[in-house]
């Protein structure tokens, strides 16, 4: 089934998927530190504070308010994928 790129839901789950990408990408040592110590969400308070404030500036606001895109990309790209880095979390 082919992606509707102007599907506003859609353009919303990609535009937080690439964001928290990004954040992942550039922040690998703080993200291993985070998990290690479970701090995750401080040491990367603000690269998620930039991101959101990004994504919701980007996002139709109706949008916004029927799903949490942002959100559900940081479980499913921040937090999922580290299961292998040693944690007294999980």
């Amino acid at each position: 089934m082919p992606v509707d790129r102007k599907d506003p839901h859609e353009r919303a789950r990609r535009l937080a998927r690439l964001i928290v990408g990004d954040i992942v990408l550039y922040n690998q040592d703080k993200i291993a530190e985070g998990i290690k110590n479970d701090t995750l969400f401080q040491v990367l308070e603000k690269e998620l504070e930039v991101g959101r404030k990004y994504y919701e500036k980007n996002v139709d606001p109706a949008v916004a308010a029927q799903a949490d895109y942002f959100n559900l990309a940081l479980v499913d790209i921040l937090v999922k994928d580290r299961g292998n880095v040693e944690s007294k979390i999980w």
